[in-house]
């Protein structure tokens, strides 16, 4: 079996971020049927996501302080983050209705979230080296998929208690860590280092290039999960008004996030033609103008909105790997690891007050608290200026 995983590691990688990253947005994916029994307002949902955030950010800063991303294997501490990912998910099935015991828990599952995107993005690196962009595109790809697969749990389960869809979730990430573990660490990577320093993984700021891409990934970062949180409100208020049926918005919404997959992995097969940089700087000016446009046509039919809202989907997480590729080409290839968990670090503490921002003004705004997403690509943007694409660094050779 092993050998057979060892042929395909792309995929199991893959897969198994899929798997892992269902943990993300699981309580999302119920959350109209948390509003519905237990009371829950948009506020209280998004506050449940700043709890995972904060969490995420958490453990990539201890990560990158304590080296573990450098010191230790990554597909152990991915399976690991899996396993207790899993379980704590679970527990919130219990503690829904005690609000202090809930955020706790969403820290947690954001505390494992970190052993498992950071590290997958380390796995890929060390399995397949050649072609980062592409590769890195389909890894993303599924972080995408799995924040949308709540939503199609939920979907699929629409006469089934809400539990049951975070259960089901608990159960894929469970799979997602038995793969990597049976997997194993890839051949390019350097042999685990020593004790290391939080300003190591800093290290890769002090290079200009290091520096422009990491501010464009924070303006990506800024729009990104702000989008992803509202997508169910901005889904409910279409098929309101085309008086559709309510059991529609997880699966609409499970549509708009997963198209995400498409865009990376188109994005990323530009890539080996154009460059990351080209792939990066377009996706994440077309996601900024469907920004700009959509409060614009609030007023225009439902259909047409639903449309702009599924490019929108497409695109806004197009760059997110491209941006990971050249960070990783631009950073210490020793201290890979950390410097990655501190780009992610920084990058999702910006998605805080993204956040914070839109979902406590939802019900005031409507979609007008779109527009607060705008710095994010229109700084990305800036940041890019003058930026020029160069050839990918080598990777280094397999220790015989």
């Amino acid at each position: 079996m092993s050998r057979l995983l060892r042929h395909h590691p792309l995929a199991v990688i893959v897969l198994a971020q899929l798997c892992g990253t269902s943990l993300w947005f699981s309580v999302n994916g119920v959350g109209l049927s948390l509003a519905r029994d237990l009371g829950f307002t948009e506020a209280d949902l998004g506050g449940l996501t700043l709890a995972v955030q904060a969490g995420f950010i958490l453990g990539t800063l201890a990560i990158a302080a304590s080296g573990l991303a450098d010191r230790f294997r990554a597909s152990r501490l991915f399976a690991a983050s899996c396993l207790l990912g899993a379980l704590i998910n679970a527990g919130f099935v219990l503690a829904a209705e005690h609000a202090t015991a809930g955020l706790l828990l969403r820290f947690a599952t954001g505390l494992c979230l970190a052993g498992i995107y950071p590290l997958g993005m380390k796995l890929v690196i060390g399995w397949t080296p050649t072609h980062k962009g592409a590769a890195l595109a389909w890894l993303v790809g599924m972080l995408t998929l799995g924040t949308a697969l709540p939503h199609l749990l939920r979907g699929s389960t629409p006469g089934l208690p809400w539990a049951w869809p975070l259960l089901g979730a608990s159960l894929l990430a469970l799979a997602g860590g038995a793969a990597i573990y049976r997997l194993g660490d890839g051949p390019h990577l350097p042999p685990p280092a020593g004790p290391t320093r939080l300003r190591e993984g800093l290290a890769g700021l002090r290079a200009p290039r290091f520096r422009a891409v990491a501010g464009g990934y924070f303006g990506h970062c800024w729009e990104l999960y702000a989008l992803w949180m509202l997508t169910p409100f901005l889904v409910a208020r279409e098929l309101e008004r085309l008086a559709a049926p309510m059991d529609l918005v997880p699966w609409l919404a499970f549509g708009v996030i997963a198209l995400g997959l498409v865009g990376c992995v188109w994005g990323g097969e530009l890539s080996r033609r154009l460059g990351s940089l080209w792939v990066a700087r377009r996706a994440l000016a077309v996601s900024g103008l469907t920004c700009l446009a959509y409060p614009l046509l609030a007023w225009a039919p439902p259909g047409l909105l639903l449309a702009l809202l599924a490019v929108w989907g497409l695109t806004v997480i197009a760059d997110s790997p491209q941006f990971s590729a050249l960070a990783a080409a631009t950073a210490p290839h020793a201290r890979v690891g950390s410097t990655l968990a501190v780009m992610n670090a920084v990058g999702f503490a910006l998605t805080l007050p993204a956040i914070s921002l839109t979902s406590s003004l939802w019900a005031a705004q409507g979609p007008w608290v779109l527009w607060w997403l705008l710095p994010g690509p229109a700084l990305g943007l800036w940041a890019l200026r003058g930026l020029t694409e160069t050839a990918p660094r080598q990777a280094p050779r397999a220790a015989p």
